[in-house]
């Protein structure tokens, strides 16, 4: 038995007339599911297969333009390809520019410095010891140009390469000249490849980073679908959920930090309101999220339980970029819930709310995933409140971890007199020593080998910002050593003597996985960089004696790491507690940022206010929050750490509020003086506490932390007792600021500040204020008739389209339309719940049925590719199968109502009730599809 099939919208034109039509998302974004989803889940706007693909054609082209110059200019073939490739190296590592222009003048002043200084390093390979000395000045002089900018990096390190080389290496003075064509031609060559092959687009990459955070989207529609599975280990379900909010909020401040990037946007109001969309669809999925997380702790109907994994499987299937979708999925969910009978208890009541909450959220996050695909192609039509600018930083195409924090710890150590010049020279002085103290250390190892020893230097102290880094970098360079060895010396005798060819494949080879491995973890690099370090190695060492060759080289690495480890912890150094105050105060700073803007806003509605780039400010200081203190914890011998565990639990729940609190408190106002009294009250309160608390983790100073909730609820009982989206809203931005209140309150208690409340009694409005508190409420921006309808109290606003002020408005916009016929709705027509079926079984089996059928659609005649999900009345996700040449078969399906969702490639999720009746027997039910447009 069939009943008529649910189908959400093909189209802008099947929405309400109330929606206006709009273009979908380009398909790059917006297109069915692939099997490569996963690559740009774990790796938004392909940074890190960008950086491998680099590597890959940078090493070959300038390796492939080394050896022909050699053959031109007649010298020896070594040295050419040790030249060309170093040129490569460079330009792969250090060359990471987004536009054009920018990649031209790094490329081409690449070979300059490198030219000047080859002839000096040649020269001083005759004198031992003048060599020794230049290359430690080198690496100090590294570390100081690497202050000015993407040149001075280049001219230190391109410097310090030719000091290196020439100490290796003899050059003979009369082939320098011919070295320095190669290096200019090698550079050129490269710049020409990576036009052609790796062309910088940074638009591109914003677009596969919002498909990245849509496939995040889907993510967490399928772990809130397996969260609701009544036979689902609850724990493990929750779990689940919480590793995918983790997720998608790192894709988004990702792409938050990628906007800043030059022509990411078409401009800086188009760079705003992608951010305020995003904002807003992140912080939807967010409350879906947390709504069927409370939902698995209550005991949910079965006919309710169905009718959410339907909408949530649906929300899953949509084609990416059709978010118009969701509507239908959102108005069955809330259908359903008002279905149910009034009364009862109050869990039945807040399964009830819950339930509409994620129904008003599945809408909010169509329009504003609408809206910001759209814009993600186009150029803005209106105009932001206020430009976009940057509030995250990135560090490899992640957000920035303890590297901005301890820039400022640093910069603090300036003092009057010759202290101000610490800042400058703390590195340079740093690795200068560690250097002046390894290079005898690792001759006496090795003298031809002693260069080393300044590697580990050079890496230890780049990059790092920490002891603790530093001493984890150690360590992933020892286990990547002895990892990249065995592979590379197994390489090395199955390739065999003689194959330069296939030597030259995994040298390329292995840098190039190394630099993709780079930007997750460092030891994936070290395990490249060896296996391509043996096969050159194999060229002029005996296989016999390669054991003892890589034996040195980690003697000599570690050496050189570990003396600056040294030397950075007794050199005007950084400390990790320091640096661990340093993020706290941050997200204090930043928190206190966030009030005083939402303050202005209500008191000053015309000001230039960004309330969810505050927010996100305070999402980036989180992450540095945890990237200090989560490995603090971990260390081996550190313990769990109990304090800070609790505390970073406190520091999660205060941003989540913080977040919801940007984004009602987004709203124009026209506030009476006593309230404008009492917002600057509920400001001056927290920002003092929040400064009290501050001075607590800086210097360990007494305090109280003054708890401001008294004053927000005297404010809350001066609004006007009118309903509507406005007050609603509001009312939620002030629950939510007095949430981020008792959460930090929680966390100056534990820091040891006593907590107090302000000593303002209390007062009733007088008649004066009741009569102004009646002016304020018919100041409330009006609605129309479907919005007052469609609003809902107490539910999170929704970004819609953007309002005349050009920012996103609060939208309460009407549902979707509801199914064509009532009989669509899902649910066993027999009011019984029935058992689930396994979805297992390879046959009938007593008790059970096997459900098989035709897969029609009138543009695909030959069959259409398509995945089928049944879900039963308990809302169990029982089978998944895919429809093969035009038909489909379900095994060990059991008595009852079923629903079946098919979705494919071509089509919009598709929802049809089957009910089994005959089981022990086969039963047939055909499926038509609609093409999508």
């Amino acid at each position: 038995m069939t009943t008529p099939a649910t189908d959400a919208p093909s189209s802008a034109a099947d929405a309400p007339a109330s929606r206006p039509a709009r273009r979908y998302a380009p398909p790059r974004v917006g297109g069915p599911r692939r099997w490569w989803d996963w690559v740009l889940a774990s790796d938004p706007g392909l940074g890190h297969l960008q950086a491998g693909w680099r590597a890959l054609v940078s090493m070959s082209v300038s390796l492939a333009a080394g050896y022909g110059m050699t053959r031109v200019l007649d010298v020896p073939a070594m040295l050419g390809m040790v030249v060309g490739g170093m040129m490569g190296l460079m330009s792969a590592f250090v060359v990471a520019e987004n536009t054009p222009s920018r990649l031209v003048r790094a490329s081409l002043w690449l070979p300059l410095p490198y030219a000047a200084v080859l002839p000096l390093a040649a020269w001083a390979h005759q004198h031992r010891m003048l060599d020794l000395v230049l290359m430690v000045v080198g690496l100090a002089v590294t570390f100081f140009l690497a202050r000015f900018g993407t040149f001075g990096l280049l001219t230190g390190m391109m410097t310090f390469n030719a000091l290196m080389v020439g100490g290796i290496i003899v050059i003979p003075m009369d082939t320098c000249g011919p070295l320095a064509a190669i290096a200019v031609v090698a550079s050129v060559a490269v710049l020409i490849a990576r036009l052609l092959l790796c062309y910088p687009m940074p638009r591109e990459d914003l677009l596969r980073t919002q498909r990245a955070f849509l496939v995040e989207a889907r993510r967490i529609a399928d772990a809130a679908a397996t969260a609701l599975d009544p036979d689902a280990d609850r724990a493990t379900a929750v779990r689940r959920m919480g590793r995918a909010l983790r997720r998608l909020n790192i894709t988004t401040v990702t792409i938050d930090g990628h906007l800043a990037q030059p022509e990411v946007a078409a401009d800086p109001d188009s760079a705003e309101l992608l951010h305020q969309y995003l904002f807003d669809a992140e912080l939807a999925l967010q409350g879906i999220g947390q709504a069927v997380q409370r939902m698995t702790a209550h005991q949910v109907p079965a006919a309710l339980r169905e009718t959410m994994v339907i909408g949530l499987v649906i929300a899953r299937d949509t084609h990416l970029g059709r978010a118009d979708a969701l509507h239908p999925a959102a108005e069955l969910i809330r259908q359903q819930a008002t279905a149910l009978p009034e009364g009862g208890s109050a869990e039945e009541a807040e399964v009830r709310a819950l339930a509409h909450r994620v129904a008003d959220l599945l809408d909010g996050l169509a329009e504003s995933l609408a809206h910001w695909l759209e814009l993600g192609w186009n150029s803005a039509t209106v105009r932001a409140r206020v430009p976009f600018q940057p509030t995250v930083a990135l560090e490899r195409n992640r957000p920035a971890g303890a590297g901005p924090a301890a820039e400022r710890v640093a910069a603090a150590q300036a003092r009057p007199g010759w202290r101000r010049a610490i800042p400058y020279l703390r590195a340079p002085l740093q690795a200068g020593t560690a250097a002046a103290i390894t290079c005898p250390l690792a001759d006496a190892i090795n003298g031809q080998r002693f260069s080393w020893g300044l590697i580990g230097v050079l890496i230890t102290l780049f990059g790092t910002n920490t002891t603790h880094e530093r001493l984890r970098k150690l360590v992933h360079r020892v286990v990547g050593t002895a990892v990249g060895a065995v592979i590379g010396i197994a390489l090395l005798h199955l390739i065999g003597p003689g194959h330069t060819g296939w030597t030259l494949v995994v040298i390329v080879g292995g840098l190039t996985i190394g630099s993709w491995g780079l930007q997750r973890q460092y030891a994936y690099w070290v395990v490249g960089l060896v296996v391509a370090l043996v096969q050159m190695y194999g060229l002029t060492t005996p296989y016999g004696g390669m054991d003892r060759l890589l034996a040195q080289r980690l003697v000599d690495n570690a050496l050189g790491c570990a003396v600056a480890t040294v030397c950075a912890a007794v050199i005007f150094p950084v400390s990790t507690r320091k640096v661990a105050r340093e993020v706290q105060r941050g997200y204090l700073s930043a928190t206190e940022h966030l009030v005083e803007q939402v303050a202005l806003r209500w008191t000053d509605p015309g000001a230039p206010v960004r309330l969810r780039g505050a927010a996100r400010a305070l999402d980036a200081a989180l992450l540095q929050v945890h990237s200090v203190l989560r490995p603090l914890v971990r260390m081996p011998l550190g313990g769990r750490g109990r304090g800070r565990e609790s505390s970073l639990r406190l520091l999660n729940s205060a941003t989540r509020h913080a977040r919801t609190l940007a984004a009602s408190a987004d709203i124009d106002l026209r506030l009476t003086p006593e309230q404008i009294a009492l917002v600057q009250r509920v400001r001056e309160v927290f920002t003092g506490s929040l400064q009290a608390l501050d001075r607590r983790v800086a210097r360990d100073e007494e305090g109280t932390w003054v708890r401001v909730s008294p004053v927000i609820r005297e404010l809350m009982d001066r609004l006007p007792a009118t309903a509507g989206p406005d007050a609603a809203q509001l009312r939620t931005a002030l629950r939510e600021l007095a949430a981020l209140d008792e959460a930090l309150a929680a966390l100056a208690e534990r820091r040891g500040l006593a907590t107090t409340t302000p000593p303002a009694p209390r007062t009733t409005p007088s008649d004066r204020t009741r009569t102004a508190l009646t002016a304020w409420a018919a100041t409330l921006r009006p609605r129309t008739t479907a919005e007052a309808g469609s609003a809902r109290a107490g539910a999170t606003p929704a970004t819609g389209a953007p309002g005349a002020n050009g920012r996103p408005g609060t939208t309460a916009g009407p549902a979707a339309a509801p199914p064509a016929a009532t009989g669509n709705t899902p649910r066993n027509t027999t009011g019984k719940t029935t058992g689930a079926a396994t979805g297992k079984a390879t046959g009938n089996t007593a008790g059970t049925a096997t459900v098989s059928g035709t897969l029609r659609c009138p543009a695909h005649p030959d069959g259409c590719a398509a995945w089928i999900t049944v879900i039963s009345d308990r809302g169990k996700r029982e089978a998944l199968v895919r429809a093969v040449g035009g038909g489909y078969r379900l095994t060990g399906l059991r008595p009852g109502g079923h629903t079946l969702i098919v979705s494919g490639p071509a089509h919009a999720p598709r929802a049809e009730f089957l009910l089994v009746d005959s089981p022990g027997q086969d039963q047939r039910h055909d499926i038509t599809l609609v093409p999508a447009p």
